[in-house]
């Protein structure tokens, strides 16, 4: 009797990291996909190290599928990944992605387009069947019958979503259901100095409980704050002063800059406009 063998995925398990930008331009190419379309499929790219993957960047590819089969325009995949690779040579293809609720029938015939070792496959549920836009990470292993490959598999593996202060800015103002308008600079400015004031008087809080003997000490803590405290450059009040007003001005001079830059295309296409009555 044949034995049915199990390879396991690779170890230790791989881990992927995904950027918000990669999250918003998939939930944005799926709201402009064709009519007809009933999905959209995609490439990633980013970076590995450390056995840990990382997702950067991601464009869709166009398709069709016909009956139960995926055709994919392998022209256009390569000429974007050639004109990203001038931009971004450090982000290469780390595998793909696709809109809907878990696997397919056909994603292992996508998952073999793209051939690096071992491809991710993405799925964002843009037709949040749990309440939300679930996102999930795959790799593929395989079964065999005997010395034969049997099936494949796709197997689930750990995602974090990775983001910087001035991305969770803009991350919650577009999870909201509602919103009258983004921030612009000051405003995202002044939502992360508010979010820094509060980590900061969390520390304080618990700093002062550590002496006061009302909470037990972590020496890893006690390392963490050390060593962020000793990387913070040390500057003179003036000259911290200084240094913050010119950044200001430099940053009131551009909001100037495109203001009167807006103004003039909107003049000029008002004059295009006439120009074209008359």
């Amino acid at each position: 009797m044949a034995v049915v063998e199990f390879f396991p995925p690779p170890s230790p398990m791989p881990s992927a990291t995904l950027h918000p930008v990669v999250r918003f331009n998939i939930c944005d190419c799926y709201v402009r996909r064709p009519d007809q379309a009933e999905r959209v499929i995609g490439t990633l790219l980013g970076s590995v190290s450390d056995g840990v993957l990382e997702i950067k960047n991601s464009y869709a590819v166009p398709h069709n599928e016909p009956a139960d089969q995926v055709a994919l325009d392998v022209d256009y995949h390569n000429n974007m990944y050639m004109c990203h690779l001038k931009v971004n040579p450090k982000e290469v293809t780390v595998g793909w992605f696709s809109t809907g609720f878990g696997v397919s029938g056909g994603s292992a015939l996508i998952h073999d387009f793209y051939n690096i070792l071992p491809p991710i496959h993405l799925t964002v549920d843009t037709g949040l069947r749990n309440g939300q836009a679930s996102i999930k990470a795959y790799i593929l292993v395989n079964l065999s019958l005997g010395d034969g490959p049997l099936a494949a598999q796709f197997q689930e593996i750990h995602l974090d979503l990775k983001m910087i202060e001035a991305e969770r800015v803009g991350s919650d103002v577009l999870k909201t259901t509602v919103t009258d308008k983004l921030p612009n600079d000051l405003e995202g400015m002044e939502a992360s100095t508010k979010r820094l004031y509060s980590l900061i008087d969390d520390i304080y809080k618990y700093v002062d409980d550590v002496v006061e003997g009302r909470a037990a000490p972590d020496n890893d803590i006690g390392r963490f704050l050390a060593n962020e405290l000793a990387s913070v450059l040390k500057f003179l009040q003036m000259i911290f002063d200084n240094v913050f007003n010119k950044i200001i001005q430099d940053n009131f001079a551009l909001f100037y800059l495109s203001s009167l830059i807006r103004t003039q295309l909107s003049i000029v296409e008002k004059l295009n406009t006439a120009a074209q009555i008359l």
